[in-house]
């Protein structure tokens, strides 16, 4: 087993790297999304993109940056923040080479002292067994696995109150007008598409300005590539041929994420987003994938969709003495990294 680290994501071969994200089967550890991720967010830090290969096979990738870098060295993983889910891009630690690759990996950083915050793994990678991380917090990630073949028989194993909303909600709103779903598969089409998207979230949280609108240029470009590869599931709900919920998502390695939603406002006290993402998870179910992934966040509507919930856990890993005391700070703030930087700017 081989370690090195490369100052650069484009070191990487794409056709290695498409093979390793598809192995940790979600669209955030993509070349295309942490590409992206750079373009926007990355400016001039330095990365440390570690590569472990056997026989001189990749089989691993550490997509690391420095974040911070004033005394003791940072590092986080790149993408965070747009992100969903970060960590190691390979496969599951099930796989015995995979997880001897995550702990090599983590071993041979080489910065003679640092601190590795390690944000929202997944709670079944065992990312602090393999790499001897101390845990900071966990964040619900919940997870609908399909156990059935099809849309009847997966509404049979639900509560009577969730079956009758699913057949009710669309009659509900078929009151107000002609019900239409449409995907969005239209390279020209997509930038009136994503205006729609954002109006919809924009009007959905008033004057708030969320991680999503701050985002807008970011995922404006990464839509189009998702769509150019297949992965893009933007879903939108239209009455009488208007527009009045919309669902992004993707769909990659076999799952569907829902990733981001928006609504009229108008039509507050109907449920528009339960009768789209009640749609979206049917056409999931139907053409074939595994399971339907709520992403990050507790929220009530996502636990009734839920059937599991691995979580996804962030670690620290202090390499040095100042960077267990920095460590041991973080944790009195819940290891935010708002918090860890003005812990640093003390420090």
């Amino acid at each position: 087993m081989e370690v090195s680290y490369t100052p650069s994501l484009d070191a990487v071969k794409p056709e290695d790297w498409r093979r390793l994200s598809a192995r940790a089967t979600h669209v955030f550890a993509t070349r295309e999304w942490l590409l992206t991720w750079w373009h926007h967010y990355g400016k001039a830090r330095r990365q440390l993109i570690g590569v472990v290969r056997v026989g001189g096979e990749p089989v691993a990738i550490l997509p690391l940056y420095e974040w911070w870098k004033p005394g003791i060295p940072v590092l986080r993983f790149v993408g965070h923040g747009p992100s969903d889910q970060l960590g190691p891009v390979c496969a599951p630690p099930s796989d015995p080479v995979a997880a001897a690759a995550v702990s090599a990996a983590t071993a041979a950083v080489p910065l003679p002292r640092f601190m590795l915050l390690a944000e929202q793994v997944a709670g079944d990678q065992r990312f602090g067994e393999l790499t001897g991380g101390s845990h900071l917090y966990r964040e619900a990630n919940p997870v609908l696995r399909f156990e059935h073949n099809s849309w009847d028989e997966f509404l049979r194993n639900r509560g009577r109150n969730f079956r009758q909303q699913v057949r009710r909600f669309p009659r509900k709103l078929s009151e107000l007008g002609a019900v239409s779903y449409r995907l969005a598969n239209d390279p020209e089409r997509l930038p009136r598409d994503l205006d729609t998207l954002f109006d919809l979230h924009r009007q959905r949280w008033g004057s708030a300005a969320t991680s999503f609108l701050r985002a807008e240029p970011f995922h404006r470009e990464f839509a189009a590539q998702a769509l150019h590869q297949g992965w893009l599931r933007l879903w939108f709900l239209e009455l009488d041929g208007k527009p009045v919920g919309a669902l992004y998502g993707f769909r990659f390695a076999g799952a569907e994420s829902a990733y981001q939603s928006g609504r009229d406002p108008a039509l507050r006290q109907q449920p528009v987003g339960f009768v789209l993402l009640a749609h979206a998870v049917r056409e999931a179910l139907t053409d074939g994938m595994r399971e339907y992934r709520l992403l990050r966040g507790g929220e009530a509507y996502k636990e009734r969709f839920a059937t599991s919930d691995p979580g996804l856990e962030t670690f620290g890993l202090p390499r040095s003495a100042p960077a267990r005391l920095m460590l041991a700070a973080a944790r009195a703030v819940g290891g935010r990294s708002l918090g860890l930087r003005r812990i640093f700017n003390r420090m």
